[in-house]
């Protein structure tokens, strides 16, 4: 039965280790609207439509519509987390390169690997009564490192008040940009120190045939995309092979780099200056996140922005240390 008009919110919502809007799914779960005017929207979008607050367009309410009363000031904090994520989310080029994202509870993780030969990659016939060839899995030695980013609002309540909540989220998802930046810095790092370091056959030159030649290096794993500093992306979109009319094509048309080996193109001036990092993004490297997208709740619904932080907190391993390798010019 749909009761979304009948749910006392409160702070204690944003202490149960779930997401606000996951608590807000088990009071009110989604599956009662099908077929009603309000199937599309989410726990935490009922609310908003409860409580009359319009957080998009040129029609958006002021900020200072969430603190009407003391159940919709509960929805302010999850409003910010939503806007920092969605620029995060658009920022944020680490599903091109991250082959899977392990969420966890706690600060400290150990993430598995398995490091086979190059007799170990072949799954040669076994005959029988012979025994099979193993892969050994095993935990690493050393913890996944994780990084605290984030920003902290510093505006006093009467200072934005009776900004347009549209407005506001511009500036919010400016902060989840900048999270989303810092994280793909430290991807790069951990990608960058796999030790898979090759040089350019001519030092200083790049060539198609070293490109062709760092291609062919990766087998059995799949050089599927490319991240590059900004001086070799420049070398990269001169390249004659570059610029066939496939290419340069898709490129006016979509704004997408591809390169003549079939690999997305990715470019970060977090990339040593001089080289570019060649991945298999199936299987090169784990995302790990604790928790979510984490702010100060109860300073937010209290009103208190003046040093409200918004954090998150992430990390990356290498899963195959071979489906990442680094060419320097």
């Amino acid at each position: 039965m749909a009761n979304y008009e009948n749910i006392k919110l409160e702070k204690g919502m944003y202490a149960t280790g779930k997401s606000f809007t996951q608590t807000l799914e088990e009071l009110d779960p989604s599956g009662n609207y099908n077929g009603t005017e309000l199937e599309n929207l989410d726990a935490y979008e009922r609310q908003l439509k409860r409580f009359d607050i319009r957080v998009n367009g040129a029609g958006s309410d002021v900020v200072e519509k969430f603190f009407k009363t003391s159940d919709s000031a509960a929805l302010f904090p999850e409003y910010v987390a939503r806007a920092v994520r969605q620029g995060m989310e658009n920022a944020d080029i680490l599903p091109k390169i991250v082959a899977t994202t392990t969420k966890i509870d706690s600060l400290d993780y150990r993430t598995i690997t398995s490091i086979p030969d190059d007799d170990e990659k072949e799954l040669k016939r076994v005959s029988e009564g012979a025994v099979i060839p193993q892969t050994v899995i095993k935990t690493k030695n050393d913890l996944v490192k994780l990084h605290k980013r984030g920003r902290m609002l510093v505006a006093s309540y009467e200072a934005i008040r009776f900004q347009r909540l549209d407005l506001f989220t511009v500036t919010l998802k400016q902060i989840g940009a900048y999270i989303a930046r810092t994280q793909l810095k430290d991807a790069i790092d951990v990608l960058s120190n796999s030790g898979n370091t090759q040089s350019v056959a001519t030092s200083g030159t790049l060539t198609y045939t070293d490109l062709v030649n760092f291609w062919n290096s990766f087998s059995p794993y799949e050089l599927n995309t490319i991240i590059a500093s900004p001086d070799i992306m420049q070398k990269l979109l001169t390249m004659t092979e570059f610029r066939d009319a496939t290419a340069g094509l898709n490129f006016h048309a979509s704004g997408k780099l591809i390169t003549p080996l079939g690999a997305e193109l990715l470019k970060s001036g977090d990339v040593t200056s001089g080289s570019l990092i060649g991945i298999d993004k199936n299987c090169a490297l784990e995302m790990v996140q604790a928790g979510d997208i984490v702010t100060e709740y109860d300073k937010l619904i209290d009103r208190q922005l003046e040093r409200a932080t918004i954090t998150s907190i992430a990390g990356f391993s290498r899963i195959f240390d071979d489906a990442s390798k680094t060419l320097t010019c």
